[in-house]
């Protein structure tokens, strides 16, 4: 339930200034004009024109907004001194009741600026006080040393409000400082967390699906085998008139030849991987990687601009398995992008990992889906199997790195690789 929309105007904290000023106005006392500093109208005899116009400005300074905060903070604290100056200035001066208005401008800039604008601001209102005395004709008055030391007392009030205001909200500026970087680090944590928790669940599916696959492949081999060497038997005794069983043949065998390699990549899914760890130019794998892509789907399908980047040349890696995971990536990257378009490749190290990101210009992953291309069998192409990812993922998570995918349907795809940079004995 949305809060009502004069409440983004009016605030409890305005009905407070309203009552505050207002009761300063009521209790403010009537002066003579020669009791004034300055010529006195009807309007400002007792300073309820100008107490207006502060209450006006505190108010309305939270509700305007500047393209440049700090500037509106200090466009509405010069507001408030000059327009207590110029109620003390039409009450009295040196002697006016109002003497403490300057505390308005003076707090402001404590709590809502640093020490230096507070200082700044304290000097400009300590200044603004002390002018009052070029108004008086010494020819007639003077000051007496008691008068003084309570002029030079009101100053240094004003220096020790200030100061101490800016102590107070510098210190709660910290703890906010404190908390939102709390926050912003269980934020992340969060996310990672989350990145985690995908990752185990991924794990647990390609562990299941992984054992089910092996037995599956297993139990097909035997009856493909049979019916393989059934149709290389029914093809070598069909009549060579007999065209049709002799294609109807045919049809069988590679029918069984494409289902036992389909067989084959279930095995190799299923199957524990033997990683074989060695120093690795990670440059140099995905070089290679791309020469085969480029080789498998037409150097003039896309473009593929690399962006390498220091320190990577002795990545520990399975250099043979790490090609098969940039293979596949740049080859869906190709494959997604329209023709003459650009693939990038960039790698970086950094904080003790090397990342690597697959960026390509296709069509991007529908939101529901970028959960789920990591799983097993699952795939958008209309003769696609969906393990190439599946496996992709697979090899990362055993070199103990990670994979995500950032996509906008309609902006493309970027695939990121994340592995170690150094590996424990």
């Amino acid at each position: 339930m949305t809060a009502p929309r004069w409440t983004q105007w009016i605030r409890p904290q305005d009905i407070v200034w309203l009552v505050l000023f207002a009761g300063m106005a009521a209790l403010s006392p009537g002066l003579d004009a020669d009791a004034a500093e300055f010529p006195l109208s009807p309007w400002s005899k007792s300073g309820f024109f100008w107490l207006i116009l502060l209450g006006a400005a505190q108010i309305a300074e939270p509700k305007v907004s500047f393209r440049n905060p700090t500037a509106g903070k200090v466009f509405w604290i010069g507001l408030k001194l000059v327009l207590g100056y110029f109620l003390i200035g039409y009450t009295g001066a040196l002697v006016s009741p109002y003497f403490f208005i300057f505390l308005l401008p003076v707090v402001s800039a404590a709590t809502l600026l640093n020490a230096g604008w507070t200082l700044l601001f304290t000097l400009l209102a300590c200044g603004s006080y002390l002018s009052f005395v070029l108004f008086i004709d010494f020819s007639q008055y003077t000051i007496e040393p008691d008068q003084v030391r309570e002029l030079l007392l009101r100053l240094l009030f004003l220096a020790v409000a200030g100061n101490l205001a800016n102590i107070l909200a510098q210190a709660l500026r910290e703890q906010s400082a404190n908390y939102k970087a709390a926050a912003e680090q269980l934020a992340e944590a969060n996310r990672q967390l989350q990145q985690a928790e995908a990752a185990v669940r991924r794990s647990d599916r390609l562990a299941a699906l992984g054992q089910l696959s092996a037995g599956l492949a297993h139990e097909l081999r035997n009856p493909l085998g049979t019916i393989k060497a059934s149709a290389e038997m029914l093809t070598a005794s069909v009549s060579r008139e007999n065209d049709v069983s002799r294609e109807m043949a045919g049809f069988i065998s590679s029918e069984v030849d494409r289902t036992n390699s389909l067989v084959t990549r279930f095995l190799e899914f299923a199957r524990p991987l033997q990683l074989r760890f060695a120093p690795t130019d990670l440059s140099q794998v995905i070089d290679q990687a791309a020469m085969l892509v480029e080789r498998d789907n037409g150097t003039a399908r896309v473009n593929f601009r690399k962006e390498y980047g220091a320190n990577l040349s002795s990545i520990p890696l399975d250099a043979e398995l790490m090609e098969r995971v940039f293979y596949n990536l740049l080859l869906n990257a190709a494959q997604a992008s329209p023709a003459g378009s650009q693939v990038t490749v960039r790698t970086w190290r950094t904080n003790g990992t090397a990342v690597s990101e697959v960026i390509d210009h296709g069509s991007g992953i529908e939101p529901k889906n970028r959960e789920t291309i990591f799983n097993p069998f699952f795939t958008t192409k209309p003769e696609g199997v969906g393990l190439g990812l599946a496996i992709v993922a697979k090899i990362v998570d055993e070199h103990g790195g990670k994979i995500a995918v950032e996509s906008e349907p309609g902006q493309g795809s970027i695939f990121r690789v994340t592995l170690p940079a150094s590996r424990k004995a």
